[in-house]
């Protein structure tokens, strides 16, 4: 397994003492491996506050800041999920869709999602974006059980597994005035950018979903 997907960075600071506490405190109520990730997933995703649909202020991004604010948008949601993960020593990192905002038609934006490795099972994604109605995520390996799939002109589902954020996810959180002003501007990508990125990597090991 790569290093890579274990490891704290600025934004998914998962040895930050509230991070590993609340880490601890998973790990200690689970039986193995498995229920770790499952008791995890399900803790972000029905306590962390998806910004937009709680109508919340706080703009977050680093994981440590998701967790003592208890909202964000997807992108900052799976940070803290990654580094809860990583704090257990379970291997996870990123993944994106690229779907449309409202209905079937453009505009679009990134989606973000985690995957995470399971002895028993791979790689695994899984979405904590927070459940609502149309929206009913759940932690069901091998089989996917994600908030969103991909069915309209201009939507993808990328493969690659990230061990960091995408620079420009990492860009619009941080730069963004508002929740408000972010969610009129959201990040994109063109499909074939995507994949550009994905296929000519050096610095960044990222792999593909089998």
């Amino acid at each position: 397994m790569n290093p890579a997907f274990l490891e704290s960075s600025e934004i998914i600071d998962w040895q930050t003492l509230s991070i590993r506490q609340l880490a601890d405190e998973l790990g200690q109520q689970s039986d193995g491996e498995l229920d770790v990730a499952r008791r995890t997933f399900e803790w972000v995703r029905d306590n962390i506050q998806h910004s937009v649909d709680f109508g919340r202020t706080e703009l977050t991004c680093r994981a440590s800041d998701v967790l003592l604010k208890l909202t964000g948008y997807c992108y900052a949601n799976n940070h803290l999920l990654a580094a809860l993960l990583r704090a257990n020593g379970i291997p996870a990192g990123f993944c994106y869709q690229r779907l449309t905002i409202d209905g079937d038609r453009p505009p679009h934006c990134l989606h973000g999602l985690n995957a995470v490795y399971l002895s028993d099972h791979g790689w695994y994604r899984i979405d904590a974006r927070g459940n609502k109605d149309g929206v009913n995520a759940e932690f069901t390996p091998p089989t996917e059980r994600l908030a969103f799939s991909t069915l309209h002109d201009g939507e993808y589902d990328f493969p690659e597994i990230w061990p960091e954020p995408m620079p420009i996810i990492v860009q619009s959180l941080q730069n963004a005035s508002s929740v408000q002003a972010l969610a009129t501007c959201l990040p994109d990508m063109p499909i074939n950018e995507m994949l550009e990125i994905g296929n000519s990597s050096v610095t960044t090991p990222i792999i593909r979903c089998s």
